[in-house]
């Protein structure tokens, strides 16, 4: 990959703005349930993509078997994960052509979250559950021909490995590996950031960062990752979760607040966590994309 690239912003929140049913257990899975939410998902993707990004990310984030079963689905994982992808590659394929000096590949993550609620760190399975579950979600991203894994908003040393060592194993796609961080710069399960990507490294992931952490707070805990001398990913959120909806956008921090933040972060991939929108993405891409 050719640095510096620019990740979307949030899609489940982007979903919940736009009218679209994202209440739990399902969350952002809601979308593929129905024909026309995934038509507003596609327009999401292709409105990140004329903002300026080079990566849209999949909207797989809940489509592992566990999350989709607590909503009836658990069989229907498969389908799910491939359709995510499908409708990012729809959005991809109806992007406008760049002119020749501006052409730039478009590239599909893979979301990679945790089995279980991502700020619950002490609700994470068993190694047998995990590496089972790791292994089937990957196995249909790798079908799905994503272009790179994202293994995102990780808590706790353990789960990113075990997704880490699952995503190694396929080869020849891109592994990236991004945890989410407490005020004190820990991992939500007190497990050291140094220690966390230490691991993922050397099962042999290709890019470490920070996701799903309050934009003020991102420059700290990227600061902790640059000793490693690996390309960095951040992208940072700007709302709080709520127990009916899943998340409330508080808008705390507008687009050009927001760029202004990520243009200190000195990371190769920046892109938009939950609560950001395409406007985001449009301000960060005059960083990105600079000449």
């Amino acid at each position: 990959m050719n640095y510096p690239l620019l990740l979307d912003g949030a899609t489940g929140t982007e979903l919940h703005r736009r009218g679209v049913n994202t209440g739990l257990p399902l969350w952002s899975a809601n979308a593929l349930l129905d024909e026309k939410d995934s038509q507003t998902l596609k327009q999401i993707h292709l409105d990140y993509l004329n903002a300026g990004a080079d990566i849209i990310t999949a909207n797989t984030f809940r489509t592992h078997r566990r999350s989709l079963a607590k909503g009836g689905y658990g069989q229907r994982a498969r389908e799910l994960t491939l359709k995510a992808v499908a409708i990012a590659r729809e959005a991809i394929a109806l992007t406008p052509t760049l002119s020749p000096t501006e052409k730039r590949e478009r590239m599909i993550a893979g979301s990679i979250a945790p089995l279980e609620d991502c700020y619950s760190p002490q609700l994470v399975p068993t190694n047998l559950e995990r590496e089972r579950e790791h292994s089937e979600m990957i196995e249909h991203l790798a079908e799905a021909n994503v272009d790179i894994f994202l293994i995102e908003t990780m808590n706790t040393i353990r789960e990113a490995a075990t997704a880490a060592k699952a995503a190694t194993r396929i080869g020849g796609i891109p592994v990236v590996v991004s945890f989410v961080c407490g005020v004190d710069g820990k991992l939500l399960s007190s497990d050291s950031l140094n220690d966390a990507a230490r691991t993922v490294i050397d099962l042999g992931a290709d890019i470490i960062g920070v996701n799903c952490v309050s934009t003020p707070h991102i420059k700290a805990c990227l600061d902790q990752l640059r000793s490693f001398n690996m390309p960095l990913i951040a992208y940072g959120n700007i709302g709080h979760i709520d127990e009916r909806d899943g998340w409330t956008n508080t808008d705390a921090v507008d687009p050009e607040s927001y760029a202004r933040y990520a243009a200190t972060w000195n990371a190769q991939i920046i892109g938009g966590c939950c609560g950001t929108t395409p406007e985001h993405i449009r301000h960060l891409e005059k960083i990105i994309h600079a000449s």
